[in-house]
């Protein structure tokens, strides 16, 4: 289990520096210093390998982001404690690494993304569960829906052709994101919290 998570440590530092598409089998057998029939053995092509790398990474976010659910009871002050897994996650949205998957492997990054999605999906929606039954959240909006539209919303920064990234910082735009979206679903209860968390977060 150590070996292989050596192993998908190494090749993710590749794939980020040099890009999906740059970096050959060749180059990872290299790198890592297997024989290539070895490392054919292991994954049958390139694309199963950034399969696994992506889902790799992604588990470690999403499992930082479960530990904060354990350690944070509040689920107003939950959602600004800080992710930073997510925040480095939006962060490689437009590194080499994702521009090339985009060009070169749409269906891999479409799953990837829709994988993503998914799993920070059942984490708000497990938050929203957790601020109604504390009157935090209102009731009357659908749990899945909204979820998807903030993920939609956190993951945008790079690509909208909306946005002048120039003018708008990346941390403000996630700062402004999270702040209507928490503005549209916490009751009064819940916008007194978040008029507390309010200064910490300025």
């Amino acid at each position: 289990m150590e070996k292989d998570i050596e192993f998908l440590e190494k090749v993710s530092e590749l794939f980020l520096e040099n890009g999906a598409k740059s970096v050959t089998m060749d180059d990872i057998a290299s790198e890592l210093k297997i024989s290539k029939k070895t490392l054919y053995q292991m994954y049958r092509n390139k694309e199963a390998l950034l399969e696994e790398v992506l889902v790799y990474k992604l588990e470690i976010v999403i499992s930082k982001m479960r530990n904060l659910d354990e350690t944070v009871e509040n689920a107003v002050e939950r959602m600004f404690a800080r992710d930073e897994g997510m925040i480095k996650a939006s962060r490689t949205n437009n590194s080499l690494m994702l521009r090339q998957l985009i060009k070169y492997y749409p269906q891999i990054f479409n799953k990837h993304m829709l994988y993503f999605s998914e799993k920070l999906s059942e984490i708000l929606i497990h938050n929203i569960e957790r601020g109604r039954k504390q009157g935090l959240y209102r009731e009357d909006f659908d749990a899945d829906l909204y979820s998807k539209l903030f993920f939609q919303l956190i993951m945008t920064y790079d690509n909208s052709p909306f946005l002048d990234t120039t003018h708008i910082s990346r941390e403000r735009y996630h700062q402004e994101t999270l702040s209507l979206y928490m503005n549209a679903i916490t009751t009064e209860k819940g916008k007194e919290v978040l008029k507390k968390m309010k200064g910490s977060f300025c």
